[in-house]
């Protein structure tokens, strides 16, 4: 295993720690409504979507750590959030405690979506970056198979308090990753423009490429892009970004308006609503991680071969169709069985599609100077709709409690229009460098 291997996987287990956080609230999500007595829109706000007004608030501003501190040392403090979220919410002893330790979590996911795909866009070589890249979304599925589990072994471990070991155990990872962060170094990009070190970049790029001569042709590339962005000074929303600008939005739109979240938090209430029972709705949920995470590693063998566009239309086309599925199936009254399966199709679905896709085209299309920018912003898209479509969720479920049918036909309208997106919007990048891609996408 190559140095630079090692490093992207320890970056990429922060999407460990991302997808854990993100779906171990749905374990805890009827022990706690119980618990404190909570009302739909209460319940919604503070306790299933506050981590996801953490998160926003942490892609909006990740910008800022990423570029000033490095994507190294950003890396860092993100597991520190990590394991101080997972403690605090583990020992609440009131919603709003509980909430503020949620919301720290939250800043920890949201960093982590910027820094992490950054960190791993730029250390890796453009033959490979497309698969390396989705290291970090299969570090994430995996985080959300083994919440998953957890969940469901540890449901009415000691009474009414499963729910604070289903949150606590997470600071076991989180302070392992914590430690190996610090044995990884910042990329070389970061390196040259903004610690304005051209000698240690070097040292960085001969250890990813294995010879001198491709790396001092890599950072005279580097060097030469950089020269020509700061020749022609733009703030982040000129024109000249607009195209990109309008791809990150879009892509993050679709991301969550695909319904992946609502089915991630609300899966057990979901399979309740489908007929089946509590343990068994827990379980189901246990084989909705494994789906996720079997088609996200196809997405990792596939993504370099057929390219970023490919994988999303067939995403989208299995959007389709598994969406109409849950809502035929829930419509007509079939057998619970039927639900479970479409949904199961609906995951793959993303897991091979927009899952797969969505970190690396974003972390590709920005130019180097305004790529962590670019990064947050389409992550601060992506968690914004995410944080009101978990809001929305309870009081939208308690609407449709005998039939969510509609619910889930909105959901496949919106992918088809993903689908024109895909076909007729969005450009390919695999096989090109960073430098190249913007080169293309920018026309200069």
């Amino acid at each position: 295993m190559t140095k630079s291997l090692k490093w992207i996987i320890v970056a990429a287990l922060s999407g460990f720690l991302f997808g854990f956080d993100t779906v171990v609230i749905s374990g805890a999500n009827l022990p706690i409504k119980e618990l404190w007595s909570t009302g739909p829109f209460f319940h919604g706000f503070f306790i299933m979507s506050m981590a996801l007004w953490g998160t926003v608030i942490g892609a909006l501003f990740g910008a800022y750590p990423t570029n000033v501190l490095g994507r190294k040392k950003t890396l860092t403090w993100v597991g520190f959030f990590f394991f101080i979220s997972a403690l605090g919410s583990a020992f609440a002893m009131d919603p709003y405690t509980f909430s503020f330790f949620r919301f720290i979590g939250g800043l920890a996911v949201g960093v982590s979506s910027i820094a992490a795909p950054i960190y791993i866009s730029e250390i890796s070589s453009p033959k490979n970056r497309g698969s390396l890249g989705v290291l970090y979304q299969f570090s994430l599925v995996f985080g959300i198979l083994i919440a998953f589990l957890s969940n469901y072994f540890l449901t009415g471990f000691q009474g009414g308090q499963d729910w604070r070991w289903m949150l606590g155990i997470e600071a076991l990872p989180a302070v392992l990753y914590l430690l190996m962060t610090f044995r990884i170094p910042d990329t070389p990009r970061w390196q040259i423009l903004y610690k304005k070190n051209d000698q240690l970049a070097l040292q960085t790029l001969e250890k990813i490429y294995g010879d001198s001569s491709t790396a001092n042709e890599v950072l005279q590339q580097i060097k030469s892009n950089d020269a020509h962005q700061a020749s022609k000074p733009q703030n982040f929303w000129s024109k000249k970004n607009n195209r990109v600008i309008i791809l990150a939005f879009v892509i993050s739109f679709f991301n969550q308006l695909s319904g992946i979240n609502f089915i991630l938090y609300y899966a057990p209430e979901i399979l309740e609503l489908a007929g089946f029972a509590t343990k068994e709705s827990l379980f189901n949920s246990v084989f909705i991680g494994l789906t996720n995470i079997v088609f996200t590693f196809a997405g990792l063998l596939l993504i370099d071969k057929l390219g970023r566009k490919q994988l999303l239309i067939a995403g989208s086309i299995g959007y389709i169709v598994s969406l109409t599925g849950v809502s035929v199936a829930f419509y007509q009254a079939l057998d619970p069985q039927w639900i479970a399966l479409f949904i199961f199709a609906f995951i793959a679905s993303h897991a091979v599609g927009q899952g797969t896709v969505i970190w690396v085209f974003i972390s590709e299309i920005f130019p180097n100077r305004a790529r962590a920018l670019g990064q947050s912003f389409g992550a601060g898209v992506h968690w914004v709709f995410a944080a009101l479509i978990t809001l929305v969720g309870p009081s939208v479920i308690a609407i449709y409690n005998t039939n969510p049918w509609p619910i889930f036909s909105f959901f496949a309208f919106m992918m088809v229009l993903q689908l024109f997106f895909s076909i007729f919007m969005m450009p390919e990048t695999k096989g090109k460098s960073l430098e190249e891609i913007d080169l293309v996408i920018n026309k200069k």
